[in-house]
């Protein structure tokens, strides 16, 4: 689910609860100093204060940290830090993603996105194009510094050669320099600028993606401003996206990170769900004719989030398959993490393969709750 374009609306408070001025949510009237104990230990399992769990409902989306965190910018916003001199993790070599993507598309997995770091740092990337290219459609997230003439000209040719979508996202977090290089560094505007107008000659068609670091963004008036710079490129169909920011990694030391109530708790209802909790059906109960499919690799299985409901209550389990980590997984060169926030939390590594990530995930990070709260997906 996308940020919302339109202007909050807010509906009245449960009991007990408050809406948060800051655009943070509800958050219970009561919490006090045992919050910040529960926020140090991120949640204890087994315990009131453990977080809830999101399972992989299906594994639709792979993103791949191809890139690494090598890039050739030092953005004060970036949440995994990347820089030209961070290589926690390195870049993904071709062999790495062709063993992924034979696993992959085993499991029914439907698109394929690239980050970074900067993945056209990658010396392969292009082949790493092509080889996903003949598998599933692909999308790549880029500073688009790196977008010269020349090579717009073969991806576009890569594009044209598969029955396939690829899709370019390009970052810029501002109208003018002024604001741009504030946060991406002296020059980047205008370099971002030129790599649009290539891609645009070439015939793609990017998307470009902005941060709420650029406050004005998050309204209307602020959109049509990035629509109008666009247009003004010769990009005749203006694709925008925009995302907030995590307070993790560079952003926390730029603007402060989150606040220690800012969890995910067991307990609470996910955005959206019904106010009654069905009570689960006895084991032997038929499964409901809508639930959706499991997802099974040699040795594992992957069952449906919610259990098998009783016929008497009309309200279903809440779930939290509004978050992506519900539909997606992130390759490293390290292994598998649970989505493409949390390359930097150990804790959110899965395992090796993708048959060793189709579990369930707790959601113990403060930037779950940003997903959360915001309705954040990393997708296009």
């Amino acid at each position: 689910m996308e940020p919302a374009d339109q202007s909050e609306q807010h509906l009245p408070a449960p009991p007990g609860r408050r809406l948060d001025g800051r655009r943070d949510g509800w958050i219970d009237l009561g919490l006090s100093a045992g919050l910040a104990v529960e926020a140090a230990a991120e949640g204890v399992e087994g315990t009131a204060d453990a977080p809830p769990e999101v399972a992989l409902r299906s594994l639709d989306t792979l993103w791949f940290q191809v890139g690494g965190t090598l890039c050739n910018l030092a953005c004060t916003h970036c949440f995994i830090s990347c820089s030209p001199t961070n290589h926690t993790p390195e870049m993904m070599r071709l062999e790495q993603v062709r063993r992924y993507l034979r696993e992959a598309v085993e499991l029914g997995v439907k698109e394929f996105y690239f980050t970074g770091g900067e993945p056209f740092l990658n010396p392969e990337m292009e082949a790493i194009l092509a080889a996903t290219l003949a598998v599933g459609p692909a999308s790549v997230l880029t500073n688009g510094l790196l977008l010269d003439a020349a090579r717009c000209a073969r991806l576009a040719a890569l594009a044209a050669a598969s029955p396939y979508s690829l899709d370019l996202r390009v970052s810029l977090d501002g109208y003018d320099a002024a604001s741009n290089d504030a946060v991406r560094g002296a020059g980047t505007f205008e370099r971002v600028l030129a790599g649009l107008r290539n891609l645009a000659a070439a015939g793609l068609n990017p998307v470009v993606t902005v941060t709420e670091v650029c406050a004005e963004a998050a309204v209307d008036s602020g959109k049509q401003r990035f629509f109008a710079l666009l247009d003004g490129l010769g990009l005749a169909r203006p694709r925008l996206k925009v995302l907030p920011v995590f307070k993790i990694g560079a952003e926390a030391k730029r603007a402060g990170g989150y606040e220690s109530w800012q969890r995910l708790r067991d307990g609470e209802l996910p955005l959206g769900a019904p106010e009654a909790i069905g009570v689960p059906a006895p084991p032997d109960a038929p499964a409901s004719p809508d639930a959706p499919p499991a997802i099974t690799a040699p040795g594992v299985t992957l069952a449906s989030a919610a259990p098998p409901m009783s016929a008497a209550p009309a309200a279903e389990t809440p779930r939290w398959d509004h978050l992506q980590c519900s539909s997606c997984r992130m390759v490293t060169d390290q292994g598998v993490w649970v989505c493409p926030i949390l390359v930097n939390e150990p804790a959110a590594r899965m395992g090796e393969t993708l048959a060793d990530a189709l579990g369930p995930y707790p959601l113990r990070h403060a930037a779950c709750w940003t997903c959360h709260v915001h309705g954040v997906s990393c997708r296009t």
